[in-house]
Order: structure tokens, then C-alpha cells, then sequence
């Protein structure tokens, strides 16, 4: 189950684990990209149109997919929004504020409160929230993101050792600047402020995004949890 799912690293990521074998369940506001998703993907994915903010929507959702599958082994947690940008701190409005926490942490929460039951009835699962690198070092100018991210961080922290018993990991993954959509609908004065700080130069791509979380939530990766990954270009050294 991919949250965000129909396009950007949500899509990405959802190409990269059907091409595996994974049957997918997509999450996400924009019907239009879902059907285009859908299509793409093919008749196994169900493309499901929910507001990842809203917990007993997304809980009804969540148990219509698992009723569906009969089971929900992973859980990938991409849907997000930067909010108003290039602000001071003073600048930023409330409402955006709260917006962007809503979508960002509580869309992470909702969602994991609705699918770690299911994985709890067979001891396995594996859950990725996305962060971002701007929730360990802030970035100046996105206050609300920079927060939000950090808030997942420590949600990831949380949830990972409460579950380290159960056969469930969770874990989150902070990349520097990704090239996307969303990053290109940011203020190119923005784009190069976090640009500038990556000793490689240059953003990331979602091919690479999408191959690191193939194995984050593998089978394979069963003794690490309430980890944040880097994917920064050398941003992060720690």
C-alpha cells in the first residue's frame, strides 16, 4: 500500500515493486492520476481515492483493501506537501501550517493505525514513512515541511521500537532534493538554496529513491527498525 501512490516518488516507487511481483494498492486525492496510474500499472492494482487526513476514511479504505488482497505486508508512506515557501518564520500562515502537519504527520499516523492491525494478525510487516533531510537539518524558508518531517522522524523512532517485537519493522527515508513534480513547482531560488548543499550537485533522481526503498521494505531487511535512511548526494553524514 502506497499512500500519495499515483504520481511522483509514490509512482516511482510503485513501478519499481510491480516490476518485482508486488501486487499494489494505491493511495491517493487525484483521481485523474490514479486512473492514469491504474492503467499503467494494470488490473491488479487497485487505485483507491482517499484523504489521507481523514482517519475513518482511511481506515474504512484501508480494511476495503485488505478484505480485497487478504493481506497487507507493506506500507509506504509518500503523500506530502511542502506548503507556502521562500517565507520567514513570522511570515508563514497558521492555516498552511496546520495544512501541511495535517497531511504530513497525521496522513503517516492515519494510515498506520489503519494497516498495522492487519500485519499484526500475521507478525510481519514492513512500514516506510517518507521524511526528509529537511527534518534533520531544516531548511530555511519551509518551516512547515521542515517540521512536519521532523515530526515523522520521531514518529519513526516511536513506532519502530514498539513494534520491534512483533515482526514488523518501521522505518523512514530522509533524501536531500528529489526531482519531481512537486519539486518543480517550487521557486527556482528554493530549489537552488537546497541544491547548493548537496556535495554532489545535483538533486536525486526517483529511480534512486525507488531502488534503496525496494530493499527497505524487503524481507531481507529484518534487523533494522526506527531508522531514518539518507539519500542525500553527502548532505548527511550522520
Amino acid at each position: 500500500m502506497i499512500s500519495g501512490g499515483a504520481d511522483g516518488l509514490g509512482l516511482a516507487v510503485a513501478r519499481r515493486l510491480s516490476s518485482r511481483g508486488v501486487r499494489l494498492v494505491l493511495l491517493d486525492l487525484n483521481p485523474d492520476a490514479l486512473a492514469k496510474a491504474k492503467q499503467e500499472l494494470g488490473p491488479r492494482t487497485l487505485a483507491l481515492r482517499v484523504d489521507v487526513t481523514d482517519p475513518a476514511t482511511v481506515r474504512k479504505t484501508v480494511d476495503q483493501a485488505a478484505a480485497e488482497t487478504g493481506r497487507l505486508d507493506i506500507l509506504v508512506n509518500c503523500a506530502g506537501i511542502t506548503g507556502k515557501t521562500n517565507l520567514k518564520s513570522h511570515e508563514v500562515d497558521p492555516a498552511d501550517f496546520d495544512r501541511v502537519m495535517k497531511v504530513n504527520v497525521n496522513g503517516c499516523l492515519n494510515t498506520f493505525q489503519a494497516v498495522v492491525p492487519h500485519m499484526l494478525r500475521r507478525n510481519y510487516g514492513r512500514v516506510l514513512h517518507f521524511a526528509s533531510i529537511s527534518g534533520k537539518e531544516g531548511n530555511a524558508g519551509m518551516l512547515a515541511y521542515s517540521t512536519s518531517k521532523a515530526a515523522v522522524i520521531g514518529m519513526t523512532k516511536v513506532q519502530g521500537k514498539e513494534y520491534a517485537q512483533t515482526g514488523i519493522t518501521v522505518n523512514a527515508l530522509a533524501p536531500a532534493v528529489i526531482f519531481t513534480e512537486l519539486v518543480a513547482a517550487l521557486p527556482p531560488e528554493q530549489v537552488k538554496y537546497m541544491t547548493d548543499k548537496i556535495p554532489m550537485g545535483r538533486c536525486g533522481t526517483k529511480d534512486e529513491i525507488a531502488a534503496l526503498v525496494e530493499f527497505i521494505v524487503s524481507p531481507e531487511n529484518s534487523f533494522t527498525t526506527s531508522f531514518t535512511y539518507d539519500m542525500t548526494g553527502g548532505r548527511a553524514t550522520y
